[in-house]
């Protein structure tokens, strides 16, 4: 089975116990699925006329990214196709496609065209860098513990792109101003669960959420993984339908931050015209349209929202009261509520205003 190939080098803020298993084995590759592309690139095809795509982190022999842009090169109106990727300790190369057409039904290709590296491939050196500005659009599952770097030199770069990321990347200082000032957005077609991934056969199988299918090839399961872009799509806007009315009792208000907080994103309540505090995965459902974004619940105050900051005396009374020995409970890294008496953190929660 054909797939992805991706220089993954650990977890990157992803909890995920097999992405730190990968992490401690020195495993990087993980190979996206042909499907979880094509699930994702249905939302944009009216993108591509005309454009240059490149894939850098995308070795062609092995990569679903390659194959899916491949195939479907005259469907999308590319104008040109380009992969390269990472050879540890070994020069690489480069493939260039710049044409492909049908003739009696059949798919053939014009010019391809391989080209030898200097390097190894790394997406950070100076020759990538050079391939990367030709480029319109960059497609591709980036290194998970190498995602905030790469992030960056696109945005740097002016790039609009379709990567893979987990959603934990999202409270990152480096990526969560991307998604409040609308600079970027999570993709259409992951919003829940996890994805599969196909690993190399030497890939130790020692998490839960592992198989081998009936030809011996492995595979595993990662938490937490999401399509962020800059591509527009209509769905993104589609207000979320809410249901739930405010009460004081339900949704209770931190006492350091001046909102609410929501459990869950569905619980929203529909009449509330404060800030409220939502989980992370908000933004699976997140429309600019309805919603906006004014900071988030973290340690240092980036966005001025705190209204209290804890002493450290206060963040030792407030672990010995939960725990009963001595510690330090970080108060200052959450929303904070009262609870039956004890100051109590909640999980990082977005904070947001309704538009309407």
């Amino acid at each position: 089975m054909a797939s992805s190939r991706t220089q993954h080098l650990g977890g990157g803020g992803n909890t995920s116990t097999d992405l730190t298993a990968a992490k401690n084995a020195k495993k990087d590759e993980f190979y996206t699925q042909l499907t979880d592309i094509e699930k994702e690139m249905m939302y944009y095809r009216d993108h591509f006329r005309g454009k240059v795509v490149f894939c850098n982190c995308d070795d062609p022999e092995e990569s679903n990214f390659w194959i899916y842009f491949r195939d479907n090169f005259e469907h999308l109106g590319l104008k040109k196709l380009i992969s390269t990727h990472y050879e540890e300790g070994k020069k690489s190369y480069k493939m260039e496609l710049t044409g492909a057409r049908y003739e009696d039904g059949v798919l053939n290709f014009d010019n391809f065209i391989t080209t030898p590296l200097d390097g190894d491939g790394d997406f950070r050196s100076e020759e990538c860098i050079e391939i990367l500005k030709e480029a319109d659009i960059v497609v591709t599952n980036p290194p998970f513990s190498l995602f905030r770097p790469y992030l960056t030199q696109l945005m740097e770069h002016g790039k609009k792109f379709l990567i893979i990321g987990n959603i934990n990347a999202a409270t990152c200082k480096e990526v969560f101003p991307l998604l409040m000032y609308n600079k970027m957005w999570l993709g259409a077609s992951i919003h829940s669960g996890d994805r599969e991934f196909r690993v190399p056969d030497d890939y130790p199988l020692n998490a839960s959420g592992c198989r081998v299918d009936e030809n011996g090839v492995k595979y595993i399961r990662v938490k937490g993984v999401r399509w962020y872009t800059n591509l527009e799509y209509e769905e993104r806007h589609e207000d979320l339908i809410l249901f739930k009315r405010y009460n004081p009792e339900e949704f209770p208000h931190y006492e350091n931050y001046d909102a609410i907080n929501v459990n869950s994103t569905k619980e929203i309540p529909v009449d509330f015209d404060g800030v409220m505090g939502v989980p992370i995965t908000f933004l699976d459902k997140y429309s600019p349209d309805q919603f906006e974004i004014v900071g988030m619940t973290e340690n240092m105050d980036a966005y001025g929202m705190k209204t209290k900051v804890y002493t450290s005396q206060e963040c030792k009374d407030a672990y010995f009261a939960k725990f009963g020995k001595k510690g330090t409970y970080d108060l200052n890294a959450s929303g904070i509520l009262i609870i039956n008496g004890f100051r109590e953190k909640t999980y990082r929660r977005i904070l947001i205003k309704s538009k309407h």
